[in-house]
């Protein structure tokens, strides 16, 4: 995946931010049927700051947990008028202010609209890092990103994010891992662990 991005659609970093609090806990695909639609009612943070709470969850009613997605969406379009004259910030604690933004949420922000040296840590991250062994038994997201972000280089580690989500996603799976299409399974502990268990 040489040219390793994000699956999510967008047009600006404030529909990024959008898609990406849409994103948590519902796929990529789902999240890219709701959101045009939703862009094209609310171009800007003010137009949703001043939207109706209803309005909005009729159009990612479809979404996983969409009362409170919508809230959250609501909330952070409210700050970035508020607090950010409608700008999108572009450090991690300004970042984590808004609304149903984690530091997973705030990761992705710095390095695909910046593409700063962050580690977003997803549930594939955090899956593939520990089965391959770049990390050796993370507890937490967090302890995965300061492991991963200390030992990838620093100008590889925004495109290393997309290569981990996207290995996750498609080839090394969480319930069955397709081992035998896997370009790194000669690397793999994971890998080696379980040709040991079936000799």
């Amino acid at each position: 995946m040489p040219e390793a991005s994000t699956e999510l659609q967008y047009d600006t970093p404030f529909h990024l931010l959008l898609a990406v609090i849409l994103s948590a806990q519902c796929t990529d695909k789902r999240v890219n049927i709701v959101s045009p639609p939703l862009f094209a009612a609310y171009p800007t943070p003010r137009e949703l700051a001043d939207a109706p709470i209803e309005e909005i969850f009729e159009y990612i009613k479809s979404i996983t947990f969409p009362n409170n997605k919508a809230r959250h969406l609501k909330r952070a379009a409210q700050m970035l008028v508020d607090e950010f004259n409608c700008e999108m910030p572009s450090d991690i604690d300004s970042l984590m202010k808004l609304p149903g933004v984690g530091r997973k949420t705030a990761n992705v922000m710095l390095s695909v609209v910046w593409n700063k040296a962050a580690m977003a840590v997803d549930t594939h991250v955090f899956r593939v890092s520990n089965r391959i062994g770049l990390t050796n038994n993370s507890t937490t997201p967090l302890q995965t990103e300061k492991t991963l972000v200390k030992h990838i280089p620093e100008d590889k580690i925004a495109t290393a994010h997309h290569w981990l989500i996207l290995h996750g996603r498609y080839v090394c799976k969480a319930r069955k891992p397709d081992c035998h299409l896997c370009g790194i399974s000669g690397f793999c502990k994971y890998f080696e662990k379980e040709s040991r268990a079936k000799k």
